[in-house]
């Protein structure tokens, strides 16, 4: 077996914000066409933040609905972990400024940054205080404002983002028959400079010169991408799953990263699962960065895909290259 964690999710909850972009609505805007996008991405239609709407505003409001939820107040929250590589600013960080909207009192948190891989980083980070028994309520929230980075322009990127949030509760676990049962993550630090922002950081801080060459915009090689990603899922899928002493036939559910569907389909086929074990919802949200997975697990629940008992896999590559999958057992 792998490695046993003692923390389970115990709630999920999504926001995403109100205005509908199709893609017919991109037609006018950028040099593209429905009929594009949707053979190339599979992509319908996704939603976009308006402005002065933050990554933070999107969080709280996923948070929130998660909290109603369950019936439990802000100040039981003892830790936010917040993946998002769109924040607020630069600091302080944007779980700052949600517990402060929550108002979760005792909570500590930070900003995790893994690209499309950080809500899959940040369960795992929170699972461990959980397992530890240091902690025992921990939010995990994945929260982009893809929008604020896009370079619309670019016809072959601007079309694939949404914005949106996600949030899980993450608790202890009381028996190896319930919860997270093991992880896998890594980097492939070569690959970074096939997707990513080249301005804003110390490297080249902000100025007329960064602005003038749009170097504040998201920056993708995406053939690279999609090989890779197609690839790496794939390779760690199998990994976790044998390292585990299962095989997808095991499977109750995947909850694959949101990039792009061919990308989930090469991946599924590799694997060997039909499509009632592939959660998908490209189609309606675009690839939302950190929101995907817990988007995908809001709408599993939505459509009595889970039940208690259920095994699911969460996978996920992104811009580093970064890598990550977890296996759980559904807990409620």
């Amino acid at each position: 077996m792998g490695r046993r964690i003692a923390a389970k999710i115990t709630g999920v909850a999504g926001y995403v914000p109100p205005r509908l972009v199709t893609n017919f609505d991109l037609e006018k805007i950028t040099d593209t066409t429905d009929e594009w996008i949707r053979t190339r991405t599979g992509i319908i239609e996704r939603h976009y933040a308006d402005p002065g709407m933050a990554s933070s505003h999107l969080g709280t409001e996923a948070a929130r609905k998660l909290l109603e939820a369950k019936g439990i107040p802000a100040e039981e929250i003892e830790m936010i972990v917040l993946a998002t590589v769109t924040p607020d600013m630069l600091f302080p960080s944007t779980a700052c400024l949600i517990q402060d909207r929550l108002g979760a009192s005792k909570a500590w948190g930070f900003d995790l940054s893994a690209a499309c891989s950080g809500f899959v980083y940040a369960l795992t980070v929170g699972a461990q205080f959980v397992g530890a028994g240091s902690h025992k309520k921990v939010l995990v929230i994945g929260s982009d404002v893809m929008t604020s980075i896009l370079d619309f322009k670019d016809r072959a990127t601007c079309v694939l983002f949404g914005d949106g949030a996600g949030a899980v509760l993450v608790e202890p676990a009381a028996s190896d028959s319930e919860g997270i049962i093991d992880f896998v993550n890594d980097v492939d630090g070569s690959g970074g400079c096939n997707l990513y922002m080249p301005a804003g950081g110390s490297l080249h801080p902000s100025s007329q010169e960064t602005v003038e060459k749009r170097m504040h915009y998201v920056h993708q090689e995406g053939a690279q991408v999609f090989k890779y990603a197609v690839r790496r899922m794939s390779e760690l899928a199998v990994e976790i799953l044998e390292r585990n002493g299962l095989t997808s036939r095991d499977l109750t559910l995947v909850v694959p990263h949101q990039a792009n569907l061919r990308i989930i389909r090469a991946m599924q086929e590799r694997l060997g699962v039909d499509d009632s074990k592939i959660l998908i919802n490209i189609d309606h949200f675009g690839n939302t960065t950190a929101a995907t997975i817990p988007l995908g697990l809001m709408d599993a629940l939505e459509q009595k895909r889970l039940r208690k008992g259920d095994l699911v896999l969460l996978i996920s590559v992104g811009a580093g290259y970064t890598t990550g999958a977890m296996l759980l057992r559904w807990a409620y």
